[in-house]
């Protein structure tokens, strides 16, 4: 576990990757300090919704009085982008995992994708694939069964149309629009998001604070108490920087 010098009570709303169960946060979430509770969000697997829909979602699980923090990886990120440009009550930070306000997606590849996501939600990850974009070349069997177990679980049509909307992402102006602190969580051997993507988000927001860890696209499975280290750090930062505020 990490260590935690961290007086006020923080909740985490944990926004999960294409997959939408959340059953591959299990491992970060364990590595996070007790007095930072995690709440993981888990979309339907069975049918199709708009973003507006799965931002219900997302606002349900926010909690009602006391402080949180908004954490988002991949597929998630334009959709936590635009909850937290909706200046939610007691939102203190947000954190994007290997995020995007863009399609990550570019020019002919961008155009071949649309016509081929069908193909792609019907067809299950190679292990080769799976390693190679996602959770690395030397990822553990464990970790590599628990991804390829939790996209399929998913219903292909639902897999495309998420698919079809990160092809489609567009939410730069709604990251002009956040108000709070954002911290971007970098994978450095990340096949899927490039440096572009990065450099757009602290383009528009230039306060924003990249770490950048060693691992993959899958980066809170490969790196759970690194990234969960980081996590925290922000978190506390936050905490602190209100204290002072208020005492001054």
């Amino acid at each position: 576990m990490v260590g935690s010098t961290q007086t006020k009570r923080t909740e985490l709303i944990l926004l999960p990757g294409m997959d939408g169960t959340g059953e591959l946060f299990l491992e970060f979430a364990a590595a996070l300090p007790a007095d930072l509770r995690a709440t993981t969000v888990q979309y339907p697997t069975d049918r199709c919704l708009s973003n507006s829909e799965l931002e219900n979602f997302v606002r349900a699980a926010c909690p009602a009085t006391g402080s949180f923090v908004l954490l988002a990886e991949s597929y998630s990120t334009p959709l936590a982008i635009k909850f937290a440009a909706s200046n939610p009550r007691n939102l203190e930070g947000l954190v994007l995992v290997a995020g995007f306000a863009t399609s990550p997606v570019r020019g002919w590849c961008r155009v071949l994708g649309t016509l081929l996501v069908p193909l792609m939600s019907h067809i299950r990850i190679p292990l080769f694939a799976a390693r190679l974009w996602l959770v690395g070349l030397n990822a553990p069997p464990p970790l590599l069964k628990a991804v390829r177990s939790a996209v399929s679980s998913v219903r292909p049509e639902v897999l495309a149309e998420r698919l079809r909307a990160v092809l489609a992402c567009e939410v730069r102006a709604e990251m002009g629009q956040v108000a709070v602190p954002v911290l971007y969580l970098q994978a450095k051997q990340d096949r899927l998001i490039s440096v572009s993507c990065v450099e757009e988000l602290r383009k528009i927001k230039p306060q924003m604070t990249v770490v950048t860890l060693k691992g993959p696209h899958l980066l809170l499975q490969r790196e759970p108490y690194k990234a969960a280290e980081m996590v925290a750090r922000f978190v506390r930062s936050l905490c602190s920087s209100e204290e002072g505020a208020s005492r001054s």
